[in-house]
């Protein structure tokens, strides 16, 4: 058996994929398609032994405007020699009220599931599924963000369990919709992935952004979909770990509309 040795950041887990994870690395442009329904591609190749990861992957990421209010993100990875565990996630921070325009406290959120995997003192998974009904972690109806953060201590930072969301014909399941009660712009996620990470941006501080506007905590909310984090350690998690001749296909679609 071969060990293997993989970064640890915070403690005790894997953040991002290690010290220099997929998102500090260059990916190269591998298609472009304009017009009205335009599309990027892009691609890298993460060698055996990155980050002490096992085995060579190639990866995809494919952006596309599907309509004039519709976005599309297709991640897809398949291993060449040995199997690895494949967990991609979409990190954008969003704030629907526009830029440089404060907190997302007063924005309303709702998210699609019954369940959270609770963490430990490390923000580690701990292998539990637990209810999310009487508890500030109950967002299975709209609810304001802020009304109950400061129960949780510094903000969320947790996975949702996606069990109980409508499921369009292509499979995609309803993952979460957040609003903005003042332009009434609302987004709403939809994936194939079991999970999605709900971050309310907790440790964003002093961060100088466009045009010289300084970012705070709570500035923003992330939906990252995902598979369970420390999956590779919970044997009652949705498995992560993808095997040569499979392929991992993780899809996302941002509908935007006005309420």
């Amino acid at each position: 058996m071969r060990r293997v040795a993989i970064r640890y950041l915070l403690l005790a887990g894997c953040v991002t994929g290690g010290h220099k994870g997929f998102d500090k690395v260059i990916w190269e442009v591998a298609e472009y398609n304009q017009g009205d329904n335009p599309s990027i591609t892009f691609k890298y190749h993460s060698r055996d032994g990155e980050e002490g990861y096992p085995g060579s992957v190639s990866l995809t990421a494919t952006y596309a405007l599907t309509s004039k209010t519709t976005l599309t993100l297709e991640m897809e990875g398949v291993p060449e020699n040995k199997p690895t565990p494949i967990n991609l996630a979409q990190h954008t921070y969003w704030n629907l009220s526009g830029h440089n325009s404060g907190t997302i406290l007063d924005h309303t959120i709702q998210i699609s599931a019954n369940h959270i995997t609770p963490v430990d003192q490390n923000s580690i998974p701990t292998g539990e599924i637990t209810p999310v009904k009487g508890t500030p972690f109950d967002f299975t109806t709209e609810s304001k963000i802020g009304s109950r953060i400061h129960e949780i201590g510094i903000g969320y930072d947790h996975n949702y369990v996606l069990d109980c969301g409508d499921e369009k014909s292509n499979g995609l399941k309803h993952a979460a919709k957040l609003k903005d009660p003042i332009s009434k712009r609302v987004l709403d996620l939809w994936t194939n992935a079991p999970g999605v990470q709900f971050y309310t941006a907790n440790y964003v501080n002093g961060v100088v952004g466009k045009g010289g506007a300084v970012y705070e905590k709570h500035g923003a909310a992330c939906l990252e979909t995902q598979g369970f984090p420390n999956a590779i350690n919970q044997p009652n998690f949705p498995l992560v770990v993808v095997r040569p001749g499979e392929k991992y296909k993780h899809s996302m679609l941002f509908e935007f509309s006005a309420e």
